[in-house]
């Protein structure tokens, strides 16, 4: 039967990190195996590995004395592992009864030969559909986003995030998110793993281009369904995870486009998008946010002057004949 090793990512989730793990041990596990669940802890100040237990599955807890950042915690916990596959969840998601079942069906099919990652459909608790999958995103993805256009003129400017209406049945995608991500793990381990430059966010789709790029596709396997809460890591970091995302974003710009698109994001980034920002807070009334908005962007302009952003260009993978 096939086996995966499950690896979660944990900073100060509480409550939501038990659930989840319970809900891996109280899934069907009758067509995809879990040989073990890791849980890499960055370092949180709460209770949120007290109590974890997962029915018939043994839990391997691996507690860093600082935050790594979510990609480096991510390798760090497949590391420990050596099944087939290796499934990322976050720690703010749960899963329904027969998710891992509905994933362990489609690998069986031939169909799913031509595929090296595999996520699910995102619902929230009443059962609506939810952000699942995302397009690669390019330059005008985040000019639509600086401007308000992707919402004006979404044909011209697409988002990123493919919405539910969008997303119907299952099927091949460019990337699935990160909440729900099956990898082959000779893929995983081929690609270098997460990119650690990344200290959050969009190190998946990063690893998604790759593995497109070595002839391995994406696949959303709309059967299986998983609880997401959203945001509960992320959401205590204030306006620092703008800072995060902006660092994660000129990252990918540099590692995947051609350079002058990348220098022209950077144009944006730093023309455009703060005075839009501190615009809107002004229009608000949110005066108290102008002076960390600025702080932000000050902050990103430093590290990424510091070389940060360019980083050398992902290692050459053999394309799969």
């Amino acid at each position: 039967m096939t086996a995966a090793d499950v690896v979660i990512v944990n900073w100060n989730t509480g409550r939501y990190l038990r659930a989840c793990v319970r809900s891996v041990g109280a899934a069907d596990r009758s067509r995809l195996r879990v040989a073990r669940i890791v849980v890499v802890d960055n370092a949180s100040t709460d209770d949120s590995l007290d109590g974890l237990s997962a029915d018939g599955i043994p839990v391997d807890v691996v507690r860093n004395e600082d935050n790594r950042g979510f990609a480096a915690a991510c390798n760090q916990g497949a590391a420990r592992g050596r099944s087939d596959f290796v499934l990322f969840l976050n720690p703010d998601t749960r899963l329904h009864t027969d998710a891992l079942r509905a994933v362990g069906r489609f690998l069986d099919t031939p169909e799913a030969d031509r595929f090296g990652i595999f996520g699910a459909l995102m619902v929230d608790e009443q059962g609506r559909p939810q952000i699942s999958c995302s397009r690669f995103p390019g330059l005008r993805t985040y000019a639509g986003r600086m401007t308000g256009l992707d919402r004006l003129l979404p044909a011209l400017f697409p988002p990123h995030h493919l919405r539910p209406r969008e997303l119907t049945r299952s099927g091949p995608v460019d990337q699935v998110i990160g909440a729900f991500f099956l990898v082959r793990r000779p893929l995983f381990e081929a690609l270098g793993g997460f990119d650690e430059g990344y200290f959050l966010y969009l190190e998946e789709v990063d690893l998604a281009l790759r593995a497109r790029r070595a002839g391995w596709p994406s696949y959303h396997v709309h059967e299986a369904r998983v609880r997401h809460a959203g945001q509960v890591s992320s959401g205590q970091l204030g306006p620092w995870r703008h800072y995060l995302m902006l660092c994660s974003r000129s990252r990918y710009a540099f590692r995947q486009w051609e350079r002058r698109r990348a220098w022209l994001l950077m144009a944006l980034t730093l023309a455009v998008e703060p005075p839009a920002r501190l615009a809107a807070a002004a229009l608000r009334g949110q005066w108290r946010d102008l002076g960390p908005t600025l702080a932000v962007y000050w902050r990103f302009l430093r590290w990424f002057s510091e070389g940060r952003g360019l980083g050398p260009p992902p290692r050459p993978v053999p394309r799969r004949s």
